[in-house]
């Protein structure tokens, strides 16, 4: 009889098994790889966790930045640059000023930099002498601004104008920087003001 196939064996017979082979059972089944991978996973990440933590104990101290350096004298502004000088108004001369004066009020301002000394107020004129409240020398700091008391005495009237378009007045400056004077033309108010000052003063002047 022919017939295709492997041999089916008889009643009877049993099946050999591979030698070296036991039967599986639920006992002694293996955990297979998949079963292993959460485990590593969770050994490297506390591996590395471990490794970042000793390595920020050990790390060198890092030294914080150090502040800029304050600026030298050569990056500080002039203090002409700085200061500015507004006519206030007429201002009642202070007691005991001699005959033939009047008095004006001006505010000194800085805008920047170091504070700034005012050293010296003058004007141009030789007949007239100038006085200050406060005295120089006096100091104001950047941001601020001074009131001062501009007192002007008339020694000659024959040698002050009566009509000066443009006065000014003369004031020295210091800072760190630099010794400066400069001149403030303190504008048309000003200029009639010192006008009308002039003569009343010398109106009342007996030479």
């Amino acid at each position: 009889m022919n017939a295709i196939g492997p041999v089916e064996p008889g009643e009877g017979t049993a099946v050999p098994r591979p030698a070296g082979r036991r039967p599986a059972t639920g006992r002694d089944r293996r955990p297979t790889p998949l079963r292993r991978r959460p485990l590593a996973a969770a050994l490297t990440a506390a591996l590395l966790l471990a490794a970042g933590v000793c390595l920020y104990a050990t790390r060198p101290d890092v030294p914080s930045p150090a502040p800029p350096a304050p600026p030298t004298p050569s990056q500080l502004p002039f203090p002409a640059q700085v200061v500015d000088v507004t006519f206030v108004g007429p201002h009642v001369p202070p007691p005991g000023t001699a005959p033939q004066s009047f008095a004006f009020e001006v505010l000194l301002s800085v805008d920047a930099g170091p504070e700034v000394t005012v050293t010296r107020v003058s004007q141009p004129y030789a007949g007239m002498s100038v006085a200050t409240t406060p005295r120089t020398p006096f100091r104001t700091r950047a941001g601020a601004a001074r009131t001062i008391v501009i007192t002007l005495h008339v020694t000659e009237c024959e040698t002050v104008p009566e009509n000066d378009g443009l006065p000014f007045l003369d004031v020295t400056l210091r800072n760190t920087r630099a010794i400066q004077e400069q001149s403030f033309i303190l504008g048309p108010r000003y200029a009639r003001a010192l006008s009308r000052a002039l003569q009343v003063a010398c109106s009342n002047d007996s030479g």
